[in-house]
């Protein structure tokens, strides 16, 4: 038995793969796991072969669930393969607290590639997967325009794959086939804002306004991966990423996951307050309002997941009839 563990669905299921070899797997969503179904690992399958189950999602299995898969685990079927893959939010430093009950008594593994890793892993996927070279300042360069996300990378790789075949990666074909692919610095500020990680939205967003970007972009920004959350969050759950993409008209299935993870971690009604917060911010911006004021506000406002449109007026201060801020004296 297994726990295979980590932020991206790609690496753990190159990981799942690599554990369980030839071996072709029952899969088993863990929102569909079934009282007893531990007892089924102890019957072979049709062809006589030993039962192999892997349960994606195993951060959402329910404490009855988790509680079976504990006591099966100290006196597994010699024969049989449990493998359960959860996914755990950034930064997160274990395994989900909801299977702690099986610390001890399975195998874990965390599937991971380091930052400092991720450019000989382009390298090395390029070639092993879409028959592509990469030398490292293509790879680099791919990283630095896409992001860090393992699954976004290899999305890329295989749109630069089917874009330009038998040729390799290179720095110049990186940057002509994701021309206006958007600004990173925003995208990493929206990203970690929505992902309710408010350092982290704080540091991109100093970053922003230091290099003097334009606050009513950069507030455009946080509007428009609102809607895409807001859309993404209205198909159903069980919808294809592929078919969501169509319908939102995002580019990348990567995008509809990190979408629908980020929609998660807010009700409806949280987002439709900071819907109301970010209209609030562009009436205060441009009538006069410092966007220097309003946008750490608001972006801490987003993260947090509370407060009204008053959120976005920092204490000791009032928004005057004009909109624009003006501190209270002593």
């Amino acid at each position: 038995m297994a726990l295979i563990w980590g932020q991206s669905s790609l690496l753990i299921r190159e990981a799942a793969r690599e554990l369980l070899g030839e071996t072709r797997p029952t899969v088993v969503p863990a929102r569909e796991w079934v009282a007893g179904s531990t007892a089924d690992l102890a019957t072979p399958s049709l062809f006589g072969e030993p039962r192999t189950v892997l349960v994606t999602d195993a951060q959402d299995l329910a404490q009855e669930a988790v509680s079976e898969v504990a006591r099966y685990a100290e006196q597994p079927e010699p024969a049989a393969s449990l493998v359960l893959a959860a996914t755990v939010a950034p930064r997160a430093k274990g395994p989900p607290r909801t299977l702690a009950a099986l610390k001890g008594k399975v195998k874990i593994r965390r599937a991971v590639v380091e930052r400092r890793e991720l450019p000989g892993w382009v390298g090395s996927r390029a070639a092993r997967v879409h028959g592509i070279s990469a030398d490292p300042r293509a790879a680099s360069t791919l990283i630095e325009t896409i992001g860090e996300d393992p699954a976004a990378l290899d999305q890329a790789l295989a749109q630069l794959a089917a874009a330009r075949p038998g040729e390799a990666l290179t720095t110049e074909a990186v940057r002509e086939q994701f021309r206006g692919f958007g600004d990173r610095r925003v995208w990493e500020l929206t990203d970690a804002a929505f992902s309710r990680n408010g350092p982290a939205a704080l540091r991109a967003l100093a970053g922003l306004l230091d290099a003097r970007d334009e606050p009513l972009m950069i507030l455009g920004g946080i509007a428009s991966r609102l809607r895409d959350l807001l859309r993404v969050r209205s198909f159903p759950p069980r919808m294809p990423p592929a078919e969501v993409a169509r319908e939102v008209g995002v580019r990348f299935d990567w995008q509809v996951r990190r979408f629908r993870d980020q929609a998660r971690r807010f009700t409806e009604a949280q987002l439709r307050a900071i819907h109301e917060r970010v209209v609030e911010a562009d009436g205060l911006m441009k009538q006069g309002g410092a966007g220097d004021v309003i946008l750490p506000m608001l972006v801490m406002a987003i993260a947090a997941g509370e407060g009204s449109a008053e959120a976005l007026v920092p204490a000791g201060a009032r928004a005057g009839p004009d909109g624009r801020i003006r501190r209270r004296r002593g």
